[in-house]
């Protein structure tokens, strides 16, 4: 219990050092663009890391908590992102708010899709939003006069790296900092019950799909807002950019190898895959779908409970089982005991 308690202590002091170390790196840059300690590639590396670090953190907030896996969340990244461009290019309203309602569109879209498919059960909820993933690009692709269809819509051009990179920064931290304290309030009790024992939690008064709706109109409005950030930094938006496949398979991805239904999973999975990723398409050009899936499957296989799980007990995972049951010592053989016979 105290090594457990000493670890929790350190992680706190290490992510809050780590977090001071990213808020002064361009902070020169920042105050006085002529000094640039760090350059604008890296910085944008940074920002696209945070980002999917917020969308990850987004997807594991619902998913991971009340074990209802979402194979169409990227829907609402797109949602988020043409929203904001509708709002900035066809009607001239400024960065802030057109973020603001992209992600109030991202929102009101997964309470009306939420309130139908979340009463499914199983696997039945997946295909749903994976259907309604594919449904809204071809939706966003027709209606060209107000998305501009294929061609895509070109929002205002505004290059400031360091901006874009304190902005995701703190909405990341704050997002992650929300769902920590989350995991420690009754709701939060509630949605481990759901995913735990969903018919359970109903017996003991839960109403589980309120909370259901409410968390998943949560995350896919903090999602929008991510989708509008990322418009407005690319400037460019079309179907097939924003309303992509692989974005919902990397945040699954990440979160399961940073630890489903932890805090910090989607922080360290993201992180690793995201830098691992660069050194995959760097040597397996061709090949790193394959290689990625490879990954993903003896990650499943060998650690589902991801690298949090290893970090604080490896004996309880799939991994350090194996480990012990091969390379470890055996275990000790109990000395016989002698016992005494009393006569009577």
């Amino acid at each position: 219990m105290l090594a457990t308690w000493r670890r929790y202590k350190l992680t706190r002091w290490l992510a809050l050092v780590l977090l001071i170390v990213l808020i002064l790196l361009p902070l020169p840059q920042f105050l006085a663009p002529e000094r640039k300690l760090v350059t604008n590639s890296l910085l944008f590396s940074f920002t696209q890391l945070f980002m999917l670090i917020w969308m990850a953190s987004n997807w594991n907030a619902f998913s991971g908590f009340t074990g209802y896996v979402d194979f169409g969340h990227a829907v609402f990244f797109g949602l988020g992102a043409y929203g904001t461009g509708v709002l900035m290019v066809k009607l001239g309203v400024p960065f802030p708010i057109a973020v603001l309602g992209g992600a109030i569109v991202a929102a009101i879209f997964a309470f009306l899709i939420g309130s139908a498919t979340l009463r499914l059960k199983g696997p039945y909820f997946s295909i749903a939003m994976l259907g309604t993933f594919v449904a809204m690009r071809e939706i966003v692709r027709i209606i060209k006069p107000i998305t501009g269809g294929g061609s895509g819509l070109t929002l205002p051009p505004y290059l400031n790296r360091p901006l874009f990179y304190y902005v995701t920064l703190i909405g990341m931290a704050i997002v992650v900092l929300l769902i920590w304290l989350m995991r420690r309030t009754q709701f939060g009790a509630s949605l481990i019950a759901i995913r735990e024992d969903e018919v359970g939690a109903e017996m003991r008064g839960i109403n589980t799909t309120r909370h259901k709706i409410t968390i998943f109109c949560l995350a896919c409005f903090s999602t929008g807002i991510v989708g509008g950030l990322w418009a407005y930094q690319n400037t460019f938006i079309d179907p097939d950019i924003v309303f992509f496949e692989s974005r919902t398979i990397e945040l699954v991805m990440m979160t399961i190898l940073g630890g489903l239904g932890t805090v910090a999973g989607p922080v360290v999975g993201a992180t690793v895959l995201y830098w691992l990723r660069d050194i995959i398409w760097a040597n397996f050009l061709d090949y790193h779908l394959i290689v990625q899936g490879i990954m993903l499957i003896l990650i499943v296989l060998f650690v589902p409970e991801g690298i949090m799980g290893i970090i604080g007990d490896p004996d309880s995972t799939s991994l350090g089982r194996l480990w012990k049951k091969h390379f470890g010592q055996g275990e000790e053989t109990e000395q016989p005991t002698t016992t005494t016979e009393v006569q009577s």
